[in-house]
């Protein structure tokens, strides 16, 4: 029924032309329905009859023939030094003492020519997300000093490839290559997943078979992980990310987590040390990146100007404590490491070293969620209520959120 208001149906189940029942994936006119429900299960029958309907097999080779183009390659190339092999000759401490024939052996050894040449150190995935050539990828993929990016397409198209800027909280890189009109994906509202939704990986596993595919569900929401890279040796903690089975390898990091509509749900970044777990950024925390970037040619996010610790069982006990959640305002390491910076919204706000903060607008800080991701989901110019603890008394500020001043560091701050 080429007409049909009704598109991309799957029938689950149809008994004596009565009882139909439906999963639908895509959206159609409410009053449609409601007016096939008024004529009766007879009316509803009689249509499904006639429809065009689709398998999730189907739906599945749609999404990739249509995602694929979209999604890409990355190569890090980097100039290393040139190794020369050399032979080191020895002889055997045993030919005087016996008076046997003499030998010679040479050992294999390597030293630093002085010269370099370009050499692939690694690479990833990753998938455009506007028609002037912006790319999504995970932030350790791109984070070797000194290296260049190269992106290859699924038509074998070659770019090089620009940083525009690195989120180092929440592991989400941007690209940007010379091109018009490029195929792109667009993102789905992460916060409507549900476990056992069906997810669709696309990426480029051990760097060597591009765009392949696997198919999986949304195994879990919201999970804290600790996460490395195989390629790079490093480590870094991420919260609230959607855990799906289907295949991640590594080379998949930065690729698109789809969901049967074709759109982005997450970007993988991880896998743990078990088959079928692999984990993505949720695609409403890369959103708010890109739309950054598109804005204002740069990642901007919101800080408050504390550094903290996160308080524990021990560091309650080990301090006398009166509480065992929030975080404590403290200095670094150094003396020059401040607890709350000069001219910083907390600064403003009268946060002073010592002070327990134990809630962000209601949100109890109880381990589940950080400080740090609480306010990168805020604003600039976001006014926000802290409950805070002082010198044994709680009490309530209000804080204006501004855009820090970019500076290199490894402290822990918000």
């Amino acid at each position: 029924m080429k007409n049909s208001p009704i598109k991309n149906i799957a029938i689950s189940a149809l008994s004596g032309g009565v009882t139909a029942a439906l999963l639908v994936f895509a959206l159609f006119p409410q009053s449609q329905v409601q007016q096939y429900q008024e004529n009766g299960e007879s009316s509803i029958s009689e249509y499904l009859q006639d429809l065009e309907y689709v398998s999730e097999q189907d739906m599945v080779v749609s999404v990739v023939e249509k995602a694929s183009p979209a999604v890409v390659s990355i190569i890090i190339t980097k100039d290393v030094p040139v190794l020369e092999q050399y032979y080191e000759e020895f002889g055997s401490p045993f030919d005087d003492f016996f008076g046997g024939p003499s030998f010679n052996f040479s050992i294999p050894k390597y030293r630093d020519s002085g010269e370099t040449e370009e050499k692939e150190v690694g690479g990833g995935s990753g998938f455009l997300v506007s028609s002037d050539g912006l790319i999504i990828t995970n932030k350790h993929v791109v984070d070797e000093e000194g290296a260049s990016y190269t992106v290859f397409t699924s038509e074998g198209e070659e770019y090089e490839a620009e940083i525009v800027d690195k989120d180092s909280l929440n592991d989400i890189a941007v690209l940007k290559i010379q091109t018009e009109n490029a195929p792109y994906l667009e993102f789905a509202n992460s916060d409507e997943l549900k476990p056992g939704q069906t997810t669709i990986a696309i990426g480029n596993p051990l760097l060597e078979f591009n765009n392949s595919v696997s198919v999986g569900v949304v195994s879990g929401l919201s999970r804290n992980i600790t996460a490395g890279s195989r390629f790079f040796g490093k480590t870094e903690y991420l919260e609230g990310v959607i855990q799906t089975d289907a295949a991640i390898n590594p080379g998949n990091s930065g690729g698109p987590l789809l969901n049967l509509n074709g759109k982005a749900v997450g970007v993988n970044v991880a896998i743990a040390n078990a088959e079928n777990i692999g984990f993505s950024i949720p695609s409403n925390v890369v959103k708010t990146v890109v739309d950054s970037v598109s804005e204002h040619g740069k990642i901007m996010r919101p800080f408050l100007g504390v550094r903290y610790v996160e308080i524990t069982e021990s560091l309650k006990e080990n301090n006398n404590l009166t509480v065992d959640y929030g975080v404590l305002v403290t200095r670094g390491e150094t003396v020059e490491d401040l607890a709350v910076i000069p001219g910083s919204p907390a600064d403003k706000a009268d946060i002073q070293e010592n002070d327990i903060i134990l809630e962000v607008d209601g949100q109890k800080l109880d381990g589940d969620l950080s400080l740090a991701k609480i306010i990168a989901a805020k604003n600039i110019g976001d006014k926000v209520e802290l409950l805070i603890l002082r010198k044994g008394e709680e009490q309530k500020v209000n804080v204006i959120l501004e855009e820090p001043e970019r500076k290199s560091t490894d402290d822990k701050k918000s």
